[in-house]
């Protein structure tokens, strides 16, 4: 068979895994303090031009976001993210389980505006009646999206400058974020850390075993965060786990030289279904590939190929997702188009 599903199919890059037998049996503090911590902390911060910011390792992208949004929130505030943002429908609830409702808003292919926002929270706050309302205190977007896209530097700028009008934090959930620095794209790491209040660098999907990187970027860390860490049960007692692993991605920029490898696949398997004449669902940019199938198509081919099925496109039509990840075997690539 071969894997198209996800980006989070293998276990971790080579150099991940040879970084974490080589430290081993070292004798190391536990709950991230350590040495690779402050190492890999210390490689984020340069990476992200930004020497004061405050940087914390947590196991799993859900946890990430739901710890960092609950931090951040008052307990009367909601967090406002597009329709199809991931904390609003795949994960659970898990924002809503710490009290804090999300609060959608329109969105054009996975994208939320500083218009949208702007003009939710005009109406938000000319409703004589808005502190009998849950309180929008936070603007949530990922990088890429849902579908893959791309927001570009001035519709972060723009986003941003909202945000602070209104002064509510911008987070940026960087699940693929390797995969958004490897694509044609204006913006970088720096540029994030500038605009979004907090964001996190995406290890789960981008070559690592699991774990993701919270950047705070204005000295804005909430207070005892490593406390709420520990009582969402987000804290690993190893934590040298998460700062060996980021240790060896932000190494000789492993960590962007592996989005590309995914990007350069993805772009060869784009440029085939274009060839072939398939139909696209939508432009994606990154490693996340959307296209629209016919039914009977979709068994043929899921006997040789794993993919996902991600929503109906019409009784006899389905949209599926093919992704390509850092472990992408050209070969693999070769094959499948071979199938179509």
């Amino acid at each position: 068979m071969l894997y198209f599903e996800n980006d989070y199919s293998e276990g971790a890059h080579e150099k991940v895994l040879k970084h974490l037998i080589d430290t081993n049996m070292e004798q190391l503090s536990g709950y991230g303090h350590d040495t690779y911590c402050d190492l890999a902390k210390q490689k984020i911060k340069e990476a992200c031009a930004c020497p004061d910011a405050e940087i914390f390792f947590i196991s799993g992208g859900t946890q990430t976001n739901q710890i960092v949004i609950d931090a951040m929130l008052q307990g009367y505030e909601g967090v406002i993210a597009a329709t199809t943002g991931h904390v609003s429908g795949h994960e659970a609830g898990a924002i809503e389980f710490t009290g804090h409702k999300v609060l959608t808003i329109p969105q054009e292919n996975g994208k939320i505006s500083a218009e949208e926002i702007k003009k939710y929270l005009t109406t938000y706050y000319g409703d004589a009646s808005y502190d009998h309302m849950v309180f929008p205190g936070m603007v949530y977007i990922t990088h890429p999206t849902e579908y893959g896209t791309l927001y570009t530097k001035a519709e972060l700028e723009e986003i941003s400058a909202v945000c602070h009008e209104y002064d509510i934090p911008l987070y940026l959930d960087g699940a693929r974020l390797g995969y958004a620095l490897a694509s044609e794209t204006d913006v970088s790491l720096a540029d994030i850390a500038n605009y979004c209040d907090v964001f996190y660098i995406g290890g789960t999907k981008v070559g690592a075993l699991c774990g993701e990187a919270v950047v705070f970027t204005k000295k804005n860390m909430p207070k005892h965060f490593f406390t709420s860490v520990k009582q969402h049960g987000g804290l690993l007692a190893k934590g040298r786990l998460l700062g060996v692993q980021f240790d060896a991605l932000f190494t000789d920029d492993l960590y962007f030289e592996i989005g590309k490898s995914a990007i350069a696949c993805a772009k060869k398997l784009k440029d085939a279904f274009r060839d072939k004449g398939y139909t696209f669902y939508l432009d994606s940019p990154t490693n996340q590939i959307f296209i629209v199938l016919e039914n009977q198509k979709i068994d043929e081919l899921q006997k040789e190929v794993v993919f996902g099925r991600w929503e109906k496109a019409d009784e006899n039509h389905t949209v599926v997702r093919f992704v390509t990840s850092w472990a992408t075997k050209e070969e693999d690539v070769e094959r499948l188009i071979e199938l179509l």
